[in-house]
């Protein structure tokens, strides 16, 4: 299954590194990743694959802690839906 990440907030050190490793800790592979810093404004998006095994709760609940600890904000979509709600 694929879904897709996004963070946003002020740019500061360790936000791809604690999100990455969050990822890798959850069994989730990181399959494509789009990062830019506009002025102060870290943005990033990944496409992210997993299988069955992994709990896409416990994942949001893990992508929630960085959030409020890095003060940033975290989504998570899974790719189907993502898809859907961008068709014409």
């Amino acid at each position: 299954m694929k879904a897709i990440v996004t963070v946003v907030g002020h740019d500061q050190k360790g936000i791809i590194a604690k999100t990455s490793m969050t990822l890798f800790e959850q069994g989730v592979n990181i399959l494509d990743i789009s990062q830019t810093i506009m002025q102060d404004m870290f943005t990033m998006i990944m496409l992210i694959e997993y299988d069955s095994s992994v709990s896409i709760n416990k994942l949001n609940e893990s992508l929630n802690e960085i959030e409020k600890e890095m003060g940033l904000s975290i989504h998570i979509q899974r790719e189907e839906l993502f898809t859907s709600m961008h068709r014409i």
